[in-house]
């Protein structure tokens, strides 16, 4: 039997616990991935300034370009990172993620043109996927009763790294090495260092479970195991915007031209097109060569779960996380031009939708955690994002700016605390491929990033409040009909379930 721990509200900040420290060990995981994820964009216009310019060979449309490569892969990634994780623990995955991404930012830091700096970015890009890996650690060692409190602090602080690499990367450049000039890559390179020290750090600082817990995953890496047809042809038809989305960030790189000629030319679109399809094709594939036999063989009951769970959270992530991402990058410009302000007031007051982040997203776990049904908390953290949305689509240069700012931040509260609901939920749908609901829910939301941004690119901003008002209340709808709330899912003791899929398991290899 698995070791029990008691959960009292107060002890999320007792460091004493070992689990307590697990969990700060585990943020700033995260939160390294996102500082060095998000390096490029503080540094811009000092790259620039250095290698761009008159006689130089970076412009910006270049910038453009490794800016949508710095998403591209992380949404596959997601996905194959939740597998790992679930077959060989999230103490290992979180380690060598730190460590490996550590050497394309290396590469990015001293690249001396746009191709090296274009392959390095695609593959920096993998560092996304992190977020994930800390859900399924968070999930062993802290009991449903706390795990919406602990999986939201976990979210919530670690997402701020985006923010101190905007914070503390240009006077790293300036004041640490002295100048913008070649500056800005040993800002990168330490960046990069951060990221390379501390997977080290973190390998030999935590391990997967509390002591006398076994570590329940899956034996192999491969697709989600569904418990019956009708959630096979579900996963199938869910997977499909995933690659839809890859499909759709190389239509949007081949309309920006360099030097006069497309990035991404017709011929080699058409080829992309092909090598997604053919992809899906292989994980139809390999779905139905795992998933037949396991139905088949007959499903353990404390392997069950409804996949319909999932793809209600996939929209759930689409529409907050998605939203967030999409609104961060056109606030600035928006404010700026609404209200005739600067550009560095525009930033600042831009910056309190992500800032609120730091308390939104553990509140909505709170919140999760707190109230009698997880279900309806999701129903209404999403219910509350579309007339937000929506107010700010009538917001005009008539306004108050102080009544804008106070709006941008109620929805914001909303937004955020609505991703915390998300992961207060996702580690009870299926304990032992935690990694993989995570992973996929995740990954949806970078699918939500990139149509928002597309359709940004197409449409007023105006319109683009409107459209994110409607993909919350889809959500809205999806999830009351859909999403089950998690049997079990306030319990001070979370060793049984974990055991009933140990024992199924086992019985299973017998």
């Amino acid at each position: 039997m698995l070791s029990r721990m008691p959960a009292g509200s107060g002890e999320i900040f007792d460091v004493s616990q070992e689990r307590i420290r697990l969990m700060h060990f585990t943020w700033i995981a995260f939160f390294i991935t996102f500082y060095v994820w998000f390096n490029m964009a503080p540094l811009a216009t000092t790259m620039l300034d250095d290698v761009g310019g008159e006689g130089g060979w970076l412009t910006k449309d270049h910038i453009k370009i490794l800016a949508i490569c710095n998403v591209a892969l992380t949404i596959p990634a997601r996905i194959f990172v939740g597998a790992l994780l679930d077959r060989f623990g999230p103490r290992r995955v979180f380690s060598a993620l730190l460590i490996v991404m550590a050497f394309p930012t290396f590469a990015f830091a001293f690249g001396n043109s746009f191709v090296q700096l274009l392959i390095a970015r695609l593959l920096l890009s993998i560092i996304g996927a992190g977020f994930v890996i800390g859900i399924r650690m968070i999930s062993q060692w802290f009991p449903p009763s706390m795990i919406g409190r602990a999986e939201g602090l976990y979210a919530g602080w670690g997402n701020f790294g985006s923010a101190w690499a905007a914070m503390t990367l240009p006077w790293i450049a300036l004041s640490v090495f002295g100048s913008y000039d070649d500056g800005w890559r040993y800002a990168m390179a330490l960046n990069g260092s951060v990221s390379l020290i501390y997977g080290f750090i973190y390998f030999f600082a935590v391990r997967d479970v509390p002591v006398g817990t076994e570590f329940v995953g899956t034996d192999k890496v491969g697709p989600m195991t569904m418990t019956s047809r009708f959630g096979v042809a579900q996963y199938l038809v869910w997977s499909i915007p995933v690659m839809g989305a890859l499909g759709l960030l190389a239509w949007r790189v081949s309309r920006i031209d360099v030097d006069g000629e497309p990035i991404i030319s017709q011929g080699l679109l058409w080829l992309i097109y092909g090598g997604l399809t053919l992809v899906y094709l292989a994980h139809v594939v390999k779905t139905l060569q795992v998933n037949i036999p396991y139905l088949r063989a007959g499903v353990a009951g404390a392997e069950k779960y409804s996949f319909g769970s999932v793809a209600a959270l996939n929209t759930t992530y689409f529409a907050n996380f998605g939203a967030e991402l999409a609104v961060v990058s056109m606030l600035p410009a928006f404010f700026e031009g609404t209200f005739t302000v600067s550009p560095e007031k525009a930033g600042l007051v831009a910056s309190s939708f992500a800032f609120v982040n730091l308390v939104a997203r553990p509140l909505g776990g709170l919140v999760s955690d707190s109230l009698p049904n997880r279900k309806w908390v999701m129903v209404a953290y999403m219910g509350g994002i579309a007339p937000g949305f929506l107010a700010m689509s009538f917001i005009g240069s008539t306004w108050p700016l102080w009544v804008a700012i106070a709006l941008t931040i109620m929805t914001s509260v909303f937004v955020q605390g609505a991703q915390g609901a998300t992961y207060a939920i996702i580690p009870m749908v299926s304990r032992h491929q935690t990694g993989q609901v995570a992973g996929m829910v995740g990954a949806y939301g970078n699918v939500g990033a990139v149509v928002y941004l597309v359709v940004l690119s197409l449409v007023s901003e105006q319109t683009f409040f409107l459209l994110l008002a409607g993909g919350s209340l889809f959500s809205v709808v999806f999830c009351a009909i859909f999403l089950e709330n998690p049997e079990g899912s306030f319990d001070e003791d979370y060793g049984a379930a974990d055991d009933e899929v140990a024992e199924s398991q086992g019985a299973a290899a017998n």
